[in-house]
Parts: structure tokens; sequence; C-alpha cells
């Protein structure tokens, strides 16, 4: 297969021009756009006339549902594509691979490799109920991924990600008030083509990937994409009870493609797909933080995990999609079938220790009593149909129009165990969830040329989402079923321009709106026998920027400010001693920011992307109290969390009005760098990436101990291609710094804490062909 990516070089008397550029930024600028082209018939790259020389490529997105290129699209977007995302995957990363390579994303997860969380400008969700809804959505090959199993889907074979900031109410719907996330694979082509990779790594790391791509005939074409991660146990349990070794996985995926294009007119794409992850939950680690500071105890040893608990995760995903194409004169329509569906089983011991003060020995440090759950999704299917037509034909005016429906139907099982009797048996007590969602909406966008240099687009959605839940609590006397029926509407828009300053100034500003359908969550338990409900948010969110490109397109750079209003935000709060989750919605929540992407060619051999963000989050609801941390109350201080917060008007509540959002950091930044020069008969390269995120509170209350610390983490990836790009062998370092620190906690038992992943490094062999 053809190398699709290649340098990118300029005149050296162009360098120091850039290089002056790009010193003009400070450091809280972030990732540029990525030069890859989505378009994958499109050159790698193009020269700059008469020089020989080569520039930024082309980027095209298709952030409003048509093919365009960047500059072009009113909102702030980054995309990430070829050796930036060979680069950010070398080690075998999960989705969590992208947080903070994009201005104001940030991604975390208290499942591991599954359930990812997504933060777009501050707005996000921590609950962990496996039917939690989040502001950010996540499309993949134009599908909606609802449940939050679905969305953890290995990244591979991928054509471009694009990550759409501001609500995206009108063209992707319910449930993306915050922006979206957006999966392009690499589609079939009428030739033979493909590649295979291999990496091996530390801690018994095995990775291997490839695809193949056959045409079979002149109207059908075929594209098999397969991908194997495997991790050895690296944490080992020194205690004979429980589970004795974790951390290691085998997550493996594949996707088959069929592409069946008889004519001009019409196209048929079919996908179906797979994943089958068997690994560890995360370890929750009892007693990790030093009281009254967000430090680790002193000793701590990451490879040591003193347990009596069993820790066992496993996720199955399957899922298919049929996109057909008509293009008509003057019009283009498309249909696009979706289903998909996920059975997970996960289970930890969350108290984080072994024993408990009524059964000695306990450890580490002081465990008030056991915790040992697991929440399962034995039943999950989702299903989805877009019908869209838009205009085709040149002229001022194009428009999109559409109606789109979705239905979900799920279950969920939490249960949980006696980790002091023989085996953990589960106990005889558990709590059942039900929730079917029904969902339609019609859409509408236009896009008028008012002239040579002004272009306004406008955009309508109607949604109507429906749902019926269902909880119950089954122990001695079963308590229930507690029954929420919700039938909710809403009316979403957005006004946009983009004006030419010039032929490489684009100026634009947007105005829009978003929606969040009603929440439920029935995790029962005796001394909380009633569901917790959140009422829809609605978001209005305004932003302006503009969009240059430098130096004859070997340079490029996109800025933006925002600022948002979120009225009745959802939100997720503990419930002080006891493993639950509360819903509730804050009156208000504020948002605003600045945002900057970079992107230039330094040299023949030398190019970068740094950038950064802004984001000053803040709750805004005098009335609003939440319980605290539990784990003050259960251990009678011992191991018990240092609040900050207001009291509130009831005993172990605080008044969280003004906070900012939680998992919010607000200064996020990155810088990427690439070398690449002959050398003998083929390519040498080094490259290298960082990321930078500040502080952040883990809970919506303030507490010393649950401040995440910033965070500086960096990789490198230096490898030889050869052979016109067809053989490559690269060694790669994760984390090069070897920072490790907590990133997440549980509040209600004692002090533990969840931890950021230390170094690793391997070699990669590719070859294309």
């Amino acid at each position: 297969m053809k190398a699709l990516r290649s340098r990118l070089s300029v005149p050296t008397r162009h360098t120091l021009m850039c290089m002056a550029v790009a010193s003009a930024f400070p450091f809280n600028a972030a990732l540029a756009q990525d030069a890859a082209p989505a378009q994958q018939d499109a050159p790698a790259a193009e020269k700059t006339p008469g020089q020989g020389g080569q520039r930024l490529d082309v980027v095209i997105v298709t952030a409003q549902r048509r093919a365009e290129n960047i500059k072009d699209v009113p909102m702030s977007i980054t995309t990430v594509s070829g050796d930036k995302l060979d680069t950010l995957t070398a080690g075998g990363q999960d989705i969590r691979f992208l947080s903070g390579r994009s201005p104001s994303l940030n991604i975390e997860s208290d499942y591991g490799r599954s359930f990812p969380r997504f933060y777009i400008r501050g707005q996000g969700n921590t609950d962990f109920d496996l039917n939690a809804s989040q502001p950010v959505g996540l499309v993949v090959d134009d599908i909606v991924q609802e449940s939050p199993m679905l969305k953890g889907f290995p990244v591979f074979d991928v054509e471009q990600v694009e990550v759409l900031r501001g609500p995206q109410g009108t063209l992707f719907g319910r449930n993306s008030p915050a922006g979206v996330i957006k999966f392009d694979s690499v589609r079939p082509v009428f030739r033979t083509e493909g590649y295979v990779s291999a990496g091996f790594g530390k801690d018994g790391v095995k990775n291997a990937e490839g695809a193949f791509n056959l045409p079979l005939g002149q109207t059908v074409a075929a594209r098999l994409s397969l991908q194997s991660q495997n991790r050895d146990d690296r944490v080992h349990n020194p205690r004979p009870t429980g589970t004795r070794d974790f951390e290691g996985y085998h997550d493996n995926a594949g996707r088959l493609q069929v592409l069946f294009k008889p004519s001009k007119e019409f196209s048929a794409l079919f996908n179906v797909h797979a994943r089958d992850l068997d690994n560890n939950a995360t370890l929750f680690r009892a007693n990790i933080i030093k009281q009254g500071t967000n430090d680790l105890v002193d000793g701590f040893d990451y490879g040591s995990y003193p347990t009596d608990g069993v820790n066992k995760q496993t996720l199955r995903t399957k899922g298919g999609n049929a996109r057909l194409r008509w293009d008509l004169p003057g019009l283009t329509l498309h249909s696009i079938t979706g289903y998909e569906t996920a059975d997970f089983y996960s289970r930890a011991d969350v108290d984080g220790g072994y024993g408990a003060v009524y059964a000695q020995p306990m450890g580490p440090g002081y465990i008030p009593f056991v915790v040992e759950t697991a929440d399962l999704l034995p039943a999950h299917r989702q299903f989805t149909q877009e019908f869209r037509a838009e205009s085709n034909a040149s002229g001022p005016l194009q428009w999109i129009g559409g109606l789109f429906y979705f239905n979900e139907d799920i279950r969920i099982d939490s249960i949980s165990f006696d980790s002091l009797a023989p085996g953990n048996p589960q106990n005889p007590f558990y709590a059942t969830q039900d929730q079917s969602t029904k969902s339609w909406a019609a859409f509408g966008s236009v896009n008028y040329t008012v002239s040579d240099k002004l272009k306004v687009r406008a955009g309508l959605r109607y949604t109507n989402d429906k749902k019926d839940f269902s909880a119950r609590r089954v122990e001695a006397t079963t308590a229930g079923p507690f029954i929420i029926n919700n039938e909710s509407n809403n009316v979403s828009w957005d006004l946009s321009g983009t004006y030419a300053l010039d032929q490489d100034t684009n100026l634009f500003a947007r105005i829009a709106t978003g929606y969040r359908a009603p929440s439920m969550q029935g995790r029962l338990n005796g001394l909380a026998d009633r569901p917790s409900f959140a009422d829809a948010e609605e978001v209005l969110s305004w932003e302006a920027g503009f969009k240059k490109e430098l130096f004859d397109r070997r340079a490029r750079v996109s800025a933006s400010v925002f600022q948002y209003r979120v009225k009745d935000k959802q939100l997720t709060a503990g419930s002080g001693v006891i493993n639950m989750n509360q819903l509730i919605n804050a009156d208000k929540v504020t948002g605003q920011g600045v945002e900057l992407d970079f992107q230039a060619v330094l040299s023949d051999s030398l190019r970068m992307t740094f950038g950064g963000s802004y984001n000053d989050t803040e709750i805004k609801d005098g009335s609003l109290f939440v319980q605290q941390c539990g784990n003050f109350a259960n251990t009678g201080g011992r191991a018990g969390c240092t609040v900050t917060d207001p009291v509130g008007p009831f005993p172990g509540t605080v008044r969280i009005d003004g906070n900012p959002l939680p998992r919010a950091p607000r200064w996020q930044a990155n810088l990427t760098l690439r070398y690449s020069v002959p050398l003998g008969n083929g390519d040498f390269y080094a490259d290298t990436d960082w990321a930078y995120r500040s502080t952040y509170n883990m809970f919506l209350y303030e507490a010393r101990e649950y401040k995440a610390k910033s965070l500086l983490e960096g990789g490198a990836r230096t490898g030889y291609k050869w052979g016109d790009g067809k053989y490559e062998l690269a060694a790669y370092v994760r984390n090069i710094t070897d920072e490790v620190q907590v990133q997440a906690a549980i509040d209600f038992d004692n002090l533990t804490g969840i931890l950021t992943e230390p170094r690793t490094y391997g070699v990669q062999f590719r070859m294309n062909f």
C-alpha cells in the first residue's frame, strides 16, 4: 500500500519565519488540526509551486455532515490522524490516549479500559452507573454510541478523529451539549492494499494489528481490520486471599466493511464489528492518600495490592450498520441504520484492602467495613435509524434535512459479595434496573453564501424523548419496583457565520444550544430505597474566533473565545456513607475560556504542533448542597478527608455554590515535534508529544485529599522506514517521566485512590502492501 503520509518540508529561507510565528504564542496553546487528509484518494502533501517543497495538507472534516475544508467550518474543531495517531496509540493505549490532545478535552475512567468518561470545556459526568448519560456525544462511523459500554471501542485502522467543541444539538442531537467526538474508519477502496503490524513491550505487552483491502469485482470491495492488544499482570497480591494478579488484559476487536457501488449514483457501505475484552476492573487502593494532602503515602509500592476481594471484568460488544447513499441531480439521499449490543461484567474490591476493624487483620490502613461489588449489563441493545437529504447543486443556498430515530433497552444488575467468607460468595440481596428509551427528531440546516466573503448557517432540531424506568431491590423483603415514566421535548438551534478577511484568513462566530435528556438511576440500598432523577439540561453557548493559514500554507493557526450557560445542569453527587450516587440539578452552571491550535512546518526536517486551552467553570446555585465524604464518619476521622467548602444545612453536608465542575482542569496544553530526515535508502524519524493539565476537583465538593495534582505526561517514538514506505521499525515510550499520582478516588469508606498508569516502552514493526 502506498504510504499516505509523507514528510512535510519548506525551503530553508522560510524556517526562521515559521519559528518566529511559533514563538509568538505562549505555552498555553494546543494541538493543531492534523494535516492528514480525510479523503482517502487525496495526495499526502502538495508541492509548493516553483520551489519543490511541500505544504501542510488541506484538512477535510464532516463536522456539518458534509465534507468541507476545516478552515471554512464556523466552529472549533481539532483532528487527529496519521503519524500522530500512530504515536499516541503505540503502546496499546485505550481511547483515553486522546485526553489533552485537543484543547479542552479530558478523558478518564473508574472502570479501566471500559466505560471512558469524556469532558469538553469542563462539561462531563462523573456518574459510574451503567446507564449514565454524558454531555459529550461519541459517533463512530456515523452511528451514535449512547451506552458507556460502547464508548471505549479500540482505535485502529482509523482515518481521522474529529473533536467538535461546543453544542452539537442540531445535526447530532440529544446528549451532545458539550460537543462530539467523531471517529471515521478507513473505508474500502477498489484496489488491493493493507498492512500488518506487531509490537512487544514492557510488562509482556504484545500487540498485533492489520487490515486487508480487497476488490471483489468492479462493484464490490471489502476491508477486514483486526486488532489484538495484550498485557501480562504487573500488580500482585501478597496475601493468600482474593485475586492474586492484576492489570493484565486481552482486548481483541475486529471490523469488516463491504462497499457495494454498482453505479455513480448509488453506494452501500456495510459494517460489522465486535470487541472481546477480558481484564481486571480498576484497582481501588485503600488509604494510599496521605491525610490532609493529595500526596501518596510514604513507601507506596505500585506493584503491590493486598486485598481479600475478587477482581474481574469482561466486556463483549458487537454491532453492525448500513450506510446507503443516492446521488441524484441536485439532491443526495442518505439512509443510516445501526444496531449495537453489549454484555458487561465488572467486579472489584471497592474497600481497596483486606479485613476490617471487626475482622482482623486489616489493611492497608483503616478499613471500617468490607465492600466487594459487581455491576452487570446482562441485556442491552441499541437501534438507530437516520434518513437525511442534502443539496448537491452549485449555488448560494445549500441545505440538509432529516429524521432520526433512537431505541435502547438496558438491564442493569448490582450485586455484592461476602469478602470474609471462604470463596467470596454472593450476598443474597441485589438491585436491578430496567430502562427503555425511545427518541425521535426532525432536523434541518441551511448554508447561504451572502457574498464572496460572507457565509451564514442556521440549523433547527426538534427532539422527543421518552424513558420508562423501573428499579427494584431484593433482600429478605423486596422493595419496589419503583417506576419513573418521563417524556420530554426540546428545540435546539444554532446560528453561525464565516467572513473571509482575505484568502488565508477566516473569521467566525457561532451561537448554539444543546440538550441532554432526563436521567434516572436506581442503585437501591436499604438506606435509600428511592430512584434518583435529574431533569433535562439545556445549554446556550457563544464562541468567536479566526482560522488562518500562514506562509503559503506552511503554518496554520486557529483561536477562539467562548462562553456558555447551562440551565438545570445534571450533576452526580455521592451518597455520604454508602456506595451510591444521587442525580441532582444545579440551577445554573457557567463556563468561559480560550482555545488555540497551531501547526507549522519549521524546516525540511522538522514540524510541530502546540496549543492549549483555559476553562473557567462555576456552579451557581446558592441553595445546592451535597453530602461530603463519608469516610470521615465511617472511620471516626482516622481515614477521613479534609473538606474546605462551607458547611451545609444538615450534618455531613456542604455547599458547592461557586465550585468548578469536577474533573475539569482549568489549564491544558500540549506540544508535539516530529523530526524526519532521509537516511540511506529510507527515512529516519523521531516524534515526541507532551500534554499538561492543571489540578481539578475529583468530586462536586472540595477536599484537600480529593484535588488531583497537576500532571505533565510525555511520550516518544523513533523509527526507520524503508522500501518506499513499505517497511517500518520503531521504538516507543509512553509516560517518559513515570509520573504516577492519584487521579480519582472513592470517598465513602476510606482514603481510597485510583492511579495514573506508569511508564511503558516497547518496539514495533509494520509492513504495508
